[in-house]
């Protein structure tokens, strides 16, 4: 009870009663407050040095590799000649996700990409299991796509020089190896090019962009001479569930086009052009999945695609009866992986840079070099974390686990997108959905189909990993939380 006898200003003054646990989860970031602390990190900031041309070449960079140059050796066996099919149910996918990150990137044009974009509609728990699952999506994608890597060498240096590396050394445990070597080097190659800073790894990956491009029209001008129509006669041999699989696996290979959205702090003019850059990507990547899986299919019966890692090169070979021509593949893939393990990675790094400086990781991971503009000590520990895990993992446990990471975070940004029409609807927006909320309602739906195609296995695994986030965050970033601090001062 209030003291009656106390002075009129005390009896009336009342102690404000602290947010619920509810509450506090659901605790949203104003989109101004996420633009304004763009680019600020721990002693440093982050630089603005990239323009379409750069944007539109990470986002081709982090995606056209390894789904053709190697995951397409896992998901043809599923699916069969079908598998074409597979790679155009994969990609509507993720045009319809395309569409909401596009909009939103114009919106909120920061380097957290869905993270961010959930902490500005959704509160911080979801904020943070979407940050949770790129971590996922991100870092595993690095090191499944190393993997891949190690058994583009091996051709490469059995076609120039006639010697391979020991198995034990090229590949993990459980694929008939003890440590994979090539994985943890290309990794720490990557990391090399990113602690320059962002425009000298941006110059890196676009000549190696080139080469891949050029490499699969090669493939392409060449295989469709081995082009055999009855490779195509039992088109659909396991079904439209094998075709369903196969597009779910394959959606690994679409996830490099947010890559751009990471990069929303250090692109000159982020509102214009990340979402032309996400949109051109994903058109240009998806033509060309579509048109190497169609010659390599026909140059090769569905079953020869059985644990094959490195199939195109071997289809060369075939085709040509010389050694060359899949030589000079391998040596094109080893430079395309190479820059698919360079952009995510990059990716990732910005993920973490930018749910650090929110206070929910360590804040070493916004820690920016002041003569670079890197985020140096992050870059560290995200390479070697990746690299010792692309040691470690067999690939295809890799890419199923990066899939439905990939695919939960897709879907809270096609909710994401609907919930931020409804809240802010007079904010500029330099790309806007069409048909909204059709369109990206039917994003979440895909999102949810692929995942309800992945294997059991698959789900207990992520299961697992969510499990872990959330107790991480209740120890940690519940706790240290900026947006809280700031709100209870």
């Amino acid at each position: 009870m209030l003291d009656q006898g106390a002075p009129p200003q005390q009896r009336d003054r009342t102690v404000p009663a602290s947010p619920g646990l509810g509450a506090r989860l659901m605790r949203r970031k104003p989109v101004e407050r996420l633009v304004a602390e763009g680019g600020q990190g721990e002693g440093g900031s982050l630089r603005r040095s990239l323009g379409l041309w750069q944007l539109t070449m990470i986002s081709i960079g982090a995606t056209l590799g390894t789904g053709i140059f190697v995951v397409l050796g896992e998901a043809v066996p599923k699916a069969g000649p079908a598998v074409t099919l597979s790679f155009v149910i994969a990609g509507l996918t993720a045009l319809f996700s395309a569409l909401s990150y596009a909009e939103l990137a114009g919106t909120i044009p920061v380097a957290g990409s869905s993270y961010s974009y959930a902490y500005a509609t959704m509160g911080e728990l979801i904020a943070w299991i979407c940050g949770w699952c790129l971590v996922l999506e991100y870092g595993v994608s690095v090191a499944a796509v190393a993997v891949g890597w190690g058994e583009y060498l091996n051709e490469l240096l059995d076609g120039t020089i006639g010697v391979t590396i020991p198995a034990a050394l090229s590949a993990p445990p459980g694929d008939g190896g003890v440590f994979n070597l090539p994985a943890l080097i290309v990794v720490l190659l990557a990391m090399t090019f990113l602690l320059g800073g962002a425009r000298e790894s941006a110059r890196a990956n676009t000549v190696m962009v080139v080469v891949k491009i050029a490499a699969l029209v090669m493939f392409c001008a060449i295989g469709v001479q081995g082009f055999r129509s009855g490779n195509y006669e039992d088109f659909m041999p396991l079904g439209m569930a094998g075709v369903s699989a196969a597009g779910a696996t394959l959606f690994f290979s679409y996830i490099g086009f947010d890559a751009a959205s990471t990069a929303g702090e250090e692109a000159t003019n982020a509102q214009r052009d990340l979402p032309r850059a996400i949109m051109l990507s994903l058109v240009i990547v998806t033509a060309l999945y579509v048109l190497v899986a169609a010659v390599a299919v026909g140059a090769r019966p569905w079953q020869g695609f059985a644990d094959s890692e490195a199939a195109l090169a071997q289809i060369m070979r075939d085709v040509t009866g010389q050694a060359f021509w899949g030589t000079l593949l391998a040596f094109c893939a080893v430079i395309a992986i190479a820059s698919v393990v360079l952009t995510v990675l990059y990716g990732q790094t910005r993920i973490l840079f930018a749910m650090s400086r929110d206070g929910l990781v360590p804040k070493v991971f916004s820690r920016v070099h002041p003569k670079t503009g890197a985020p140096r000590a992050n870059t560290l520990i995200v390479s070697l974390f990746c690299g010792v895990l692309a040691a470690a993992v067999p690939l295809g446990q890799l890419a199923d686990a990066t899939s439905i990471g990939t695919l939960f975070a897709f879907a809270l940004v096609n909710v994401a997108v609907v919930i931020l029409r409804r809240t802010r609807p007079d904010m500029p927006r330099t790309f806007r959905v069409p048909l909204s909320p059709l369109l990206p309602a039917l994003g979440f739906a895909f999102c949810v189909w692929m995942m309800g195609s992945l294997s059991t296995v698959t789900w207990v695994v992520f299961g697992v990993w969510m499990a872990v986030g959330l107790v991480f965050y209740f120890l940690y970033g519940h706790r240290r939380s900026r947006l809280a601090s700031s709100e209870v001062k």
